[in-house]
Order: structure tokens, then sequence, then C-alpha cells
């Protein structure tokens, strides 16, 4: 009888992409998948360091855990526990310290590991190298059949933004090969895939090289045009970017392949020079504008989505005031902002930190307030308009389907038609909170 595995996910995009791989790993090497984690013979919990509390939430999913663990060993069976992910990376022994019911620790870079922990003993609990090359050369294809597909073309970060963990947990920038991107793109696609979104803590700034002659740089702008090319690929989309590395290669890129899509997350945290020099961001308000600017005149329609950090060590009202200006300068289409929590073992966890949780919470809902309205006013402009939506998956109603806009807003329409995989022309007809609703034209 096979054994039966469950992953929990937490966190970023990456992780979703890790947890799809182990899974293809562990099916290949004959466990089975179940949804089922009272009754599993292995839980996985892929880890994230980003969000708040993410250790908390991690230590009071393995007290449950622990339970489940010894209900089983009464019944004479066995729940081997795998903690993987940023918080595995990060605290190491210190989880089992924590919680001696957990078998294994596994560092985001060691996930090859996993199916040779389950199957033989005396391998050691903690597994935390920064091994990204051996990891990337380890994982298989997916059996995934999905229209739209994340793929980890880069990962770690040489940045070392003083808030940030990433560089610590996920290690210095590794780019994976031009050539193994290409074919587990041309793989997906051929298993349905109409649409990838290409993944990296900073993933404007991969490079790699080819050799033709004479060895080549790939910089993102290069990829892009490479995976253009698989004909049954419609759309193209990238997350996350670094204001420092987007050069001229990738938005003449944007401006000449159609199948990049008019929508860039372009995290700036702050819009206050002071607190940008002591987040170690490297760029300043004006320069940050001026980028958006200049990619606004090669692509016009292009939006921006971006992250803040409100209430950073030493932030005073003028500069969040600042912060303020460029967020009705920019206007951007969607955002994400956070109330600043210090994540151990970053350089700004040791910094004090003057402003009280009530300052934090008031200037976070003052600005997410304008945010909101940016991006209303952003949704709004679609109202009555065509646009061409990629249908992705059934929507929650009989009949109904879900899609996606070029400026990825979720479109819902009715269909007695399967239109899994689709481009549409759909005239948005009306705008809820989350999403739009529309009527098929072609």
């Amino acid at each position: 009888m096979h054994k039966s595995f469950f992953i929990k996910t937490y966190g970023c995009q990456m992780n979703n992409y890790d947890s799809e791989k182990i899974n293809d790993l562990l099916v290949l090497n004959g466990f089975e998948k179940t949804d089922d984690i009272e009754n599993t013979d292995i839980a996985i919990l892929n880890t994230c360091h980003i969000r708040e509390r993410a250790s908390e939430k991690l230590y009071s999913d393995l007290g449950r855990l622990s339970i489940y663990k010894k209900n089983r060993e009464k019944l004479g069976k066995k729940l081997s526990i795998v903690v993987m992910g940023c918080v595995a990376q990060a605290e190491g022994e210190e989880i089992i310290n924590r919680n001696n019911s957990v078998d294994y620790v596994v560092g985001p870079q060691n996930i090859q590991v996993i199916p040779t922990l389950l199957k033989k003993k005396d391998f050691g609990k903690v597994h935390i190298d920064f091994l990204s090359e051996e990891k990337f050369k380890s994982l298989t294809f997916s059996q995934s059949n999905k229209i739209s597909r994340l793929i980890t073309v880069q990962e770690g970060c040489d940045k070392f933004c003083s808030f940030c963990v990433v560089p610590y947990t996920r290690g210095a920038e590794f780019s994976r090969p031009l050539e193994d991107i290409y074919a587990e793109i041309n793989d997906a696609v051929e298993k349905g895939c109409a649409e990838v979104t290409l993944l990296g803590q900073n993933v404007s700034s991969y490079e790699s090289s080819i050799y033709e002659g004479k060895e080549k740089k790939v910089e993102l702008g290069n990829l892009c045009n490479t995976i253009a090319k698989i004909p049954n690929l419609k759309r193209i989309r990238y997350l996350t970017s670094h204001p420092n590395d987007i050069n001229n290669n990738l938005i003449d890129e944007h401006a000449n392949n159609k199948k990049m899509m008019p929508f860039l997350h372009l995290p700036i945290q702050s819009g206050s020079d002071k607190i940008l020099k002591v987040m170690n961001r490297k760029h300043t308000k004006r320069e940050y504008i001026e980028l958006t600017k200049k990619i606004k005149l090669a692509v016009p329609q292009m939006a921006f989505s971006s992250d803040f950090i409100v209430g950073y060590p030493g932030e005073t009202e003028e500069d969040f005031e600042n912060t303020v200006s460029l967020v009705n300068e920019v206007k951007f289409a969607s955002s994400y902002s956070f109330a600043y929590s210090p994540r151990p073992g970053t350089p700004a966890s040791i910094q004090i930190d003057f402003n009280s949780e009530e300052v934090k919470k008031k200037r976070l809902n003052y600005l997410q307030k304008i945010l909101n309205i940016h991006q209303n006013n952003f949704n709004k402009e679609l109202l009555d308009k065509e646009v061409e939506v990629l249908i992705t998956d059934f929507g929650k109603k009989e009949d109904q389907y879900v899609g996606r806009t070029p400026h990825l807003q979720p479109v819902h329409v009715f269909s007695s038609k399967n239109l899994i995989g689709r481009i549409l022309n759909i005239k948005i007809e009306r705008l809820t909170s989350f999403s739009f609703h529309g009527k098929i034209l072609n």
C-alpha cells in the first residue's frame, strides 16, 4: 500500500511552485496525495517567513499535528512531519527543539531530498544548505494541466533590503538556465497551459548565458522573447521586480512582444527618500516615478501594482506624506500594504521603532483608503468596454467561468459551452468589490 502525503502551503507564489514540485516528486516516488490531514502518513508544512506571525502559525499547526501523531501511534500507525520553506531555513534545529514531533526540517533549496528522507532513515533531521542548482536539476515536469502556471526562473536575492529575510532564507541570486525554463514551459503548454508567470524573488535580475558560437548573456527580456516563440503560449507575466533592475532591454521587450501582459508589480515600500535609504533600496522616489513614466511612454497601456510598508522605524508624518503623494502621482492599479513588523535576523529588527501600533494602524488605514480609490478608478475605466479575457477556471455557480484581463482583474461570465483555456472578447457590464461580470461577445 502506498504511503499518503498532505501538503499545506503558506505564503508566496514561489512556495506554491515548490509545493507543486514536491507533489510531483513524491507521486513519482510512489507516494499518494491526500486532502485528509488527520489520517495522512506524511504531513508537509511549506512555510513562509515574509508574512507576520509566520512562525506562530507554524507552531500552532505543529501543536495540532503532534496530537494527530500521538493518536496514530495509539493505532500502531506512523505520521512523519516535515517542515520545509523559509521558516525551516531561518530556524533550523530550533523547530525540532520547540516541537520534537517534527521529523525533518528542510530548506527551500533542499526539497529534492524529501523523497529520500521519507524512504530511508538515518539521513539527519535538518537539511538547510543552499543548493539551488541541485534543486532545479532534480525537479521533474509537472503533471498539472492548469491554464495558468507558475514557473520559477530565479531564486534568492542579493539586494539586502534592511527589512527583508529573503537573502538569508533563499540565499544568493541563482538563475536557471534558459534551456531548462524553455523545456518546462514547452511541456506545460503541451499539457494545455496558455499563460505563465515567471517567478523570482528578484525576477528582473534574471541572468544566464547561452552559447551561440560565443557566449551570449540572457536577461529577463531575452528570456521572454525566447519563450514567446512557443506557439500556443498566449500570455507571459513575471514577478517580483526590483526598480533598479528594470532595463531598456526589458522595456523594449514589453513594447514589442504582444504576449507580455501590460501589468507590472513594482514594489517601492515607501515614498520617502530618507526611509528608502534606511531600507537600503538604493533608489529615490523621483527615480521610481521617472521609471514608471519611461515604461508608460513605451507601453501606454501599462499598469502598476506595488508593496508598501507603513510605520517603518524612523518614519515621521512627513515621510508618510511623501508615500501618500507618490501614490497619488503614480495611481497604482492594485497594491499590498502592511504595517511594519520586525523580521528576526534582519538589520531593521534591531532599529528602535518609535511609531506606536496605534500610529501605524492609523497611517495604514489612511493609505489603504487612497490605494482603494485609485484601484476603483482604474477598474471603473473598464465598465462598458470590450476586453480580452483568458478563461482559466470554473466559477462557483453553475455554467460560470472565471478569467483574467491583461491587467489581472478577475472576470466572471456564464456559458453553457466549455470555455476553459480560451481568450474571449467580453463586454464588462458591472463591477463588484472583488471582480467584474461581463457578457461574451464572440
